[in-house]
């Protein structure tokens, strides 16, 4: 479990259903938001203190607001992305949203001097040329919609996300996950003021539900992926992220009976091929470091 891959792989497999466990919770987009992230920041906090942890980001001021900005991003791109859900359809939004890693990696060199290398541009061109055939049709059908604007906001506040989280690198583990959590509530929770009023306390239809989404997808979502991604670079970040939406579609193929085009197919292997060639072909050099950068 102490391998970032294999980390950040699991909180993926967790963000992927994420639309299976919203369904069963018949509240507002935004009310599932509040109530996700409000469990989950608590939970991170009670283990944070439980385990005696100390708040040492506050030790590298420069470090903790970067983290900050980071979870504030984060909070941002999941009103976007919610608000895209109801407008255009969870593929359409999926699409957009998804071409956030694509900013990343386009600014990696300049940012973090990582090097573009030619089996990662390869990588990426077929998970983006997947992600077409998994969602192409719908966007080319809509044009640019206040739906389609607000998924594709959610790309750039998660770049943003992610550019920040890097620069944070002092805080990392725990910490860095429990600020992310905290600040995308702050965040969710003055937009749900703003955009409805308080949100509903009768939830006792959806405890289970929202406790499992908030605990399980949220709490320990975000802390597998944030004690990862500082270990790992950005354009691994970005690639293997491309999962998320892959395990979407197919939990949402299994679980809610949504059937899989011949294009959506072909786009699952071109994403699964694309993410496997880009990582495999570049670490066989690296092998004798022994640890991931």
């Amino acid at each position: 479990m102490n391998n970032p891959y294999f980390k950040y792989v699991f909180s993926l497999l967790l963000f992927g259903s994420n639309g299976i466990m919203a369904s069963l919770i018949l509240l507002s987009s935004y009310e599932v938001v509040f109530w996700r992230t409000l469990i989950g920041s608590l939970f991170l906090l009670a283990l944070f203190l439980m385990s005696g942890g100390k708040f040492k980001a506050i030790h590298h001021k420069k470090h903790w607001v970067y983290a900050l900005i980071s979870g504030a991003a984060l909070g941002i791109s999941w009103i976007f992305l919610f608000e895209a859900y109801s407008e255009i359809g969870v593929s359409i939004a999926s699409l957009a949203y998804y071409s956030g890693p694509v900013l990343v990696i386009a600014i990696s060199p300049l940012l973090f001097n990582e090097r573009l290398t030619s089996a990662r541009l390869v990588g990426l061109g077929s998970v983006m040329l997947g992600m077409l055939f998994v969602n192409g049709l719908g966007l080319l059908t809509s044009g640019l919609t206040w739906g389609l604007f607000c998924g594709l906001s959610s790309a750039v506040m998660y770049a943003v996300m992610i550019v920040f989280n890097k620069k944070a690198f002092k805080v990392t583990g725990l910490e860095n996950a429990l600020y992310q959590l905290l600040m995308s509530f702050a965040i969710v929770a003055l937009y749900t003021l703003f955009r409805q009023g308080a949100p509903s306390l009768d939830v006792s239809n959806y405890i289970l539900p929202i406790l499992i989404f908030g605990l399980v997808n949220t709490a320990i979502g975000c802390y597998l992926y944030f004690a990862s991604i500082d270990q790992l670079s950005t354009g691994s970040v970005s690639i293997i992220g491309y999962l998320e939406p892959l395990s979407a579609l197919v939990f949402s193929a299994v679980f809610l009976h949504e059937q899989l085009t011949g294009l959506q197919v072909i786009g699952a292997v071109l994403i699964l091929s694309g993410a496997a060639f880009s990582e495999l072909y570049r670490e066989k050099p690296r092998a004798p470091v022994g640890h991931a950068v």
